[in-house]
């Protein structure tokens, strides 16, 4: 190594920043984050400056910049953006002992700021000595997929409770309290943003002398793995596989989301091929369950968001019936990630008030739904597990008077490797799907657009 990462401690110290335009201002971003106190020195001050200050998080020097300005303070900055005046202000801090960071020139750097995950008081720093920013950055996008957003909070409390674990835990069990607390339920129910449970659990285990004895607690997360790529999944999502013991998948999840989780999880492949039923909804209830009664911590990965129509009720009221704590990870669900594909907004001022999901398909043994009962003027329709009931909608959707010039997406295997995003006349939907050959996970979005109904609807009489 070239430079030794280490921490510098802030309370009660200056932190000064020469410059007063937008490279001061990152850096005065960077250090808003710790509590030391803010010098910027500079003849002028950019408005985002300039309101710092008014906002009393730093103090205005105005005057001629000298070496006792630098002297004592932990750390200073100089981002003028002039090379000439960068390498004077460099020289007059280095007079005064005080290291020095000076932007886009590391020949005159004493210090270089690192990628950040901020946790706090949990904070992870990521450099490449200033040989490769944009890795550290990948690295760093890398580093918050892996760290629950609220986990700071958890090492917080853990430090408000040491002097109590001091006092009533034996020194013998303080180890094995603490993995407990960091490894096991208190950490799980907190990042799942069960907070004042996972608190409660940790005082009872201090007035106990000591974490309880091991006992794994089963927990089914029914997370939604997103349309297919893996980098659409949520950064909880990601967490829970990497969680899990079993992970319980259909066919429309992508393998590449499979490779997030820890390598030793146990998969499980339960969906249904069409033409074949081999596992039932109330089979995959039953062993969903079965596992989180023996301690495990069970995912159930469905492809879009398990809310919309992933069937995420059954599993719900199974594993409340069997007395399991479940959540819901929800999902970037189809209808938002094929518009997004396409380039475009799902409403719109003007043309589209009115959002409505629904399906193509209906339980095995009943009618079919009714899927274009809600279209009307000034509403998008999104039709799931559609590209099979593409006559039948065209001809609802004419029926109720919706144009057919109206131009309708029909978005096949979004974000994944076979992707197509056709385009056509909802006169021609059902010919489209035919000629192109759609069948399987398809989309099929239309709207009807608000100022065509001026011309379509009759306005109602007055009586």
């Amino acid at each position: 190594m070239k430079s030794f990462p280490m921490f510098i401690r802030t309370t009660g110290r200056r932190v000064v920043i020469a410059g007063g335009g937008e490279q001061a201002a990152q850096k005065t971003r960077l250090i808003l984050k710790t509590d030391a106190e803010i010098v910027i020195a500079a003849a002028e001050l950019d408005p985002e400056l300039a309101d710092v200050v008014a906002e009393g998080r730093a103090t205005w020097h105005r005057d001629a910049i000298t070496p006792a300005l630098f002297a004592g303070a932990a750390m200073g900055f100089v981002a003028t953006g002039c090379p000439a005046t960068d390498a004077s202000l460099h020289a007059l801090a280095r007079a005064a002992g005080c290291p020095v960071n000076v932007v886009d020139r590391p020949d005159l750097c004493d210090l270089t700021t690192p990628s950040i995950v901020d946790r706090d008081p949990v904070v992870v720093a990521i450099g490449t000595e200033g040989t490769a920013p944009v890795l550290a950055r990948q690295i760093k996008t890398r580093v918050e997929e892996l760290l629950a957003p609220n986990l700071g909070g958890l090492a917080a409390l853990a430090g408000r409770m040491r002097g109590a674990v001091a006092d009533r835990v034996p020194h013998a069990r303080r180890r094995a309290f603490w993995r407990w607390v960091f490894a096991e339920a208190p950490r799980h129910d907190w990042t799942r943003g069960a907070e004042r449970e996972a608190a409660r659990r940790i005082k009872d285990a201090i007035a106990a002398g000591g974490a309880p004895e091991a006992q794994a607690e089963g927990h089914i997360a029914l997370v939604g793995a997103g349309p297919g790529a893996r980098d659409l999944l949520t950064l909880r999502a990601v967490e829970r596989l990497q969680e899990a013991d079993v992970i319980f998948y259909d066919r429309l999840v992508d393998p590449e989301v499979l490779e997030l989780a820890r390598r030793d999880a146990e998969r499980v492949f339960v969906g249904k091929v069409v033409g074949a039923h081999a596992w039932p909804q109330e089979r995959i209830n039953a062993v969903i369950t079965a596992e989180a009664r023996r301690g495990r911590r069970v995912v159930r990965l469905k492809s879009g968001d398990p809310g919309v129509f992933g069937r995420a009720g059954e599993e719900l009221a199974a594993a409340r019936d069997a007395g399991i704590a479940v959540e819901i990870v929800p999902g970037v669900t189809a209808a938002c990630a094929a518009t997004a594909r396409a380039g475009q907004s799902l409403t719109e001022r003007g043309v589209s008030d009115t959002l409505v999901l629904t399906t193509g398909q209906g339980q095995a043994g009943s009618a079919m739904p009714d899927a274009t009962r809600l279209a009307a003027p000034g509403v998008t329709t999104a039709f799931y597990m559609a590209a099979g009931q593409a006559a039948r909608i065209e001809a609802g959707l004419l029926q109720r008077g919706m144009p057919g010039t109206s131009e309708v997406l029909l978005a096949v295997e979004v974000s994944k490797p076979g992707e197509r995003m056709l385009r056509c006349r909802l006169d021609d939907l059902a010919a489209c799907v035919a000629r192109e050959a759609v069948t399987g996970c398809a989309m099929i979005v239309v709207t009807w657009a608000a100022e065509a109904a001026a011309v379509q609807v009759p306005e109602l009489a007055v009586v």
